[in-house]
């Protein structure tokens, strides 16, 4: 019960971040806000402070930010709508940018502890395809395909979000030779191997039965301490970048039918299940490892409601975003009775989904 509890409240502390990135930009540019609320249904604490009502409701999924005047014509000098454009781009933006800084400020605390997973080599597989391209311990990757790899877990990402398909292999060697590459070959003809130098091989990842995966047979030697506050910074806005690549990466599977639905998505139930037994299983470990269990779910789940609001869904975020950007271009806005509707029709697809969702956690947990 605990441990659900725990996830509970951390989904309940991500969506109170979020909700109040709505809030302080509406405070911050004048707009009236009628109501601010951590959870739906029906109210279970509330109270009266100014022109806002401060609300805590039963079901412990989702928030809201009720603004003036926010989905129809108020005269109110304070309504949403009768805000520069500029200034409802900002209050709408926050929830998901107030997301990114939560998680980059608990990325933070992972790095620190736990250290970055640098892309270097300790080894090949024997007859891998990294063996046979001529990779070898020391290498450092650092592009696949031309997308930036800054720890081993980008190319796990890359293998697996792109099944069997060709790569384009660039790295770093710091030992002298190249043997087999176009770097390798200059290098000997200069007679310039004296330091690091760079090539490319090109590799295609073969199914494993033993791991049931695409594999390029490379090997890493795990996490190393990081020094100083400028690197932590940097592996700590990457720890938020990989997290939303991975979603993004998620989604594009999706919709390339390589991932069912089920496996890609999962409901608050389902994540509430799975957070539980993480902190379970940190809790057998220890208290830092319940700090670091409770960090990482909070990076993983704050980035991902970041990105998922920016999506230009209707009635969400990015939704409401594509519209005001509109807006913006013409220097008039759309229609609201017409972008009503759009939300309206969005918001039903929405609610549909979650049934779905709630459905298949459900399903997933007897």
């Amino acid at each position: 019960m605990l441990n659900i509890l725990a996830a509970v409240l951390l989904f309940g502390f991500i969506v109170l971040v979020h909700e109040f990135g709505h809030f302080l930009l509406a405070k911050c540019s004048g707009i009236g806000v009628v109501e601010f609320s951590v959870g739906m249904g029906p109210r279970l604490i509330s109270f009266q402070k100014g022109e806002t009502r401060y609300s805590i409701k039963a079901l412990p999924f989702g928030g809201s930010c009720m603004m003036v005047g926010e989905d129809a014509e108020n005269p109110d000098p304070k309504a949403f709508n009768n805000k520069p454009v500029l200034s409802r781009i900002a209050v709408i933006a926050a929830g998901p940018v107030f997301n990114f800084i939560l998680a980059f400020l608990f990325a933070m605390i992972i790095v620190a502890q736990v250290g970055h997973d640098a892309p270097v080599l300790t080894g090949v597989m024997e007859g891998s395809p990294a063996e046979e391209a001529g990779l070898q311990a020391g290498d450092c990757i650092t592009r696949i395909n031309g997308r930036h790899i800054t720890a081993y877990r980008d190319i796990m990402l890359y293998t697996f979000s792109h099944p069997g398909q060709e790569m384009k292999v660039q790295f770093t060697r710091p030992s002298d030779g190249l043997a087999g590459t176009e770097a390798g070959a200059s290098a000997e003809a200069t007679g310039k191997n004296d330091g690091p130098t760079s090539g490319m091989v090109v590799l295609t990842p073969r199914f494993s039965e033993e791991y049931n995966s695409y594999m390029m047979g490379v090997q890493f030697g795990g996490y190393q301490k990081v020094h100083g506050i400028l690197p932590l910074i940097h592996y700590s806005a990457y720890e938020v970048k990989y997290c939303v690549m991975s979603t993004m990466d998620s989604l594009g599977m999706l919709f390339r039918h390589q991932i069912r639905a089920e496996e890609a998505v999962t409901g608050p139930v389902g994540i509430v299940n799975m957070v539980g037994e993480t902190v379970q299983e940190g809790r057998q470990i220890g208290a830092r490892a319940v700090v670091l269990v409770l960090a990482n779910w909070v990076l993983l789940l704050s980035s991902s409601l970041g990105i998922m609001n920016l999506l230009p869904i209707p009635a969400l975020d990015g939704g409401r975003l594509v519209f005001l950007l509109i807006e913006l271009v013409r220097g008039k806005p759309v229609d609201p009775e017409k972008e009503g509707m759009v939300h309206m029709a969005g918001m039903a697809v929405l609610m549909t989904l979650m049934v779905l969702v709630l459905f298949n956690d459900i399903r997933n947990l007897m």
